[in-house]
């Protein structure tokens, strides 16, 4: 077998920029489950990544030649508040590969043990949290969003103290880069100019090389990460997804979802829902996510600014909140293309988003299933209404939507050039019927940690690797959970 073939850019930044850290060992590791289909994305099938040593490496056991492990450096603003130092606490840079079309990927271990930015903490990671992350972040990329990726999960055969005694566990993710908004953050609170241009320098050369010719590089960088972001919330608005934790430390630089603590899908509607269990203020609730992100856009830009014009830093300003401003064009064109195509409309008219916003208020006041709404939307016919009950029995009022539905209809009479059983085709495309509920991802959690079953898990995690189609005999998953079954606290497993 091969070694993984390692590249180490980011310590070529310097060592303000990270922390040289080893993964401490764990006694027992055991593979819960390894991600064959991205292995072969990677182009890692014929490394040690795909034999029995690598458990050790996905323990924190062995350093796989050619790594050079590392803790990296960043701040943040948690709950609004700013975090001069967090960096990672309990995650560890193993190294960079470069995939065989040619896209650069970070490998890092999540819960593998004490780093310089633990801050008290132990750096370890539970066992459920780490199958939710796995879960979720793989359901996520099969949904066609912006993800960080799970390569590896194992158990450590030791436990760890959070409100009790549970099973450890550690994560092996990938992403396009982990640099965050705080990264450039925990450079701009230290007056670092230099650090900060070398990390624009650093991430425009890996992520965004097609900005490398604009005339200032760095106003480029923040008008491509305004629009990539913009395009990520407006992916998660339209699955119904809650981040949970939208802190500075936890928005990728490149759009991709990362962090997935307390996060959760919907089950019924609701404009105001909050999952996490620390959100008291209820900031980043579903329907603020939007404004939050460009909240976080805006302190990126305070930290660039600098490099836009040296000489004229008013001018700089006035630029940035150009830039700053088009995030709401972005988000509105992202999210309404989105939601045409989820309620199988092709053409564009003004009173599209009107429809839109009509549908969800219905769904708000009458408790619907965010997932199953659309999905059995995407079962009705343009003149036939026969399919229409099951519809109708998602709402506590099963008229409420017939209203709305005869206005759909109408404006469904637009679309000439689809057949009905074209339309549902196109429409059952972007309307998932598995998504990871919270209910079914606590049973999984609940019997691998309290009766050491991960076959739970894995059953979950087959059925969401397809969620776009029926499957036979899994019908259970699709389905919303019972009164006793809600799920309503998500925490962030620290």
């Amino acid at each position: 077998m091969k070694p993984i073939p390692f590249t180490n850019d980011y310590i070529k930044l310097g060592d303000a920029f990270y922390v040289n850290t080893h993964p401490t060992p764990v006694t027992r590791p055991e593979l819960i489950i390894f991600n064959l289909n991205l292995s072969q994305q990677l182009g890692l099938c014929d490394t040690v990544i795909n034999s029995p040593e690598a458990v050790e490496i996905f323990a924190g056991n062995q350093i796989a030649t050619g790594s050079e492990p590392l803790a990296m450096a960043y701040a943040g603003h948690q709950f609004g508040r700013f975090s001069p130092q967090l960096g990672d606490g309990r995650a560890i840079l193993l190294g960079e590969i470069m995939s065989p079309e040619g896209i650069r990927y970070d490998l890092q271990l999540k819960g593998s043990g004490r780093t310089y930015y633990s801050r008290g903490g132990d750096g370890r990671a539970a066992l459920g949290p780490i199958l939710r992350e796995y879960l979720v972040s793989e359901a996520m990329a099969k949904l066609g969003v912006s993800s960080t990726r799970a390569l590896a999960a194992v158990t450590t055969g030791e436990y760890v103290a959070r409100m009790q005694l549970v099973p450890g566990a550690i994560l092996t993710r990938v992403a396009t880069s982990f640099v965050r908004v705080g990264t450039f953050q925990y450079f701009s609170a230290r007056g670092d100019l230099q650090s900060i241009k070398k990390l624009a320098d650093h991430v425009i050369a890996r992520n965004y090389p097609q900005i490398s010719t604009a005339n200032n590089v760095y106003i480029a960088l923040l008008q491509a990460v305004v629009e990539r972001q913009a395009a990520l919330i407006a992916q998660w608005m339209q699955l119904g997804f809650i981040h949970g934790v939208m802190n500075t430390d936890n928005m990728s630089i490149v759009g991709e979802t990362i962090d997935y603590g307390p996060c959760a899908f919907m089950d019924a509607y609701d404009h105001d829902q909050v999952f996490s269990s620390i959100d008291h203020g209820k900031r980043y609730a579903y329907s603020n996510q939007p404004s939050i992100a460009l909240w976080n856009l805006t302190r990126l830009a305070e930290c660039l600014v600098p490099l836009f014009n040296q000489k004229d830093m008013d001018a700089g300003i006035k630029i940035a909140e150009t830039i700053l401003h088009s995030y709401a064009k972005h988000y509105e064109n992202n999210w309404l293309t989105a939601m045409r195509r989820k309620i199988g409309l092709l053409k564009q008219k003004k009173e599209d988003r009107e429809l839109i916003e009509d549908l969800f208020n219905t769904m708000a006041m009458n408790q619907a299933d965010f997932t199953l709404t659309f999905y059995y939307l995407s079962q009705l016919n343009r003149d036939d209404m026969t399919w229409d009950k099951k519809l109708h029995a998602l709402f506590s009022n099963p008229n409420a939507l017939h209203h709305w539905l005869k206005r759909w209809r109408k404006r469904l009479h637009y679309e000439t050039t689809l057949s009905d059983k074209e339309r549902q085709k196109k429409m059952q495309t972007v309307n998932p019927l598995y998504i990871p509920r919270n209910h079914q991802i606590e049973v999984a959690i609940r019997a691998a940690e309290d009766e050491g079953d991960l076959s739970v898990f894995h059953q979950l995690h087959q059925v969401l690797q397809n969620p776009y189609q029926p499957q036979k005999g899994k019908e259970a998953y699709a389905l919303p959970p019972e009164p006793y079954e809600v799920v309503d606290k998500t925490f962030c497993g620290t």
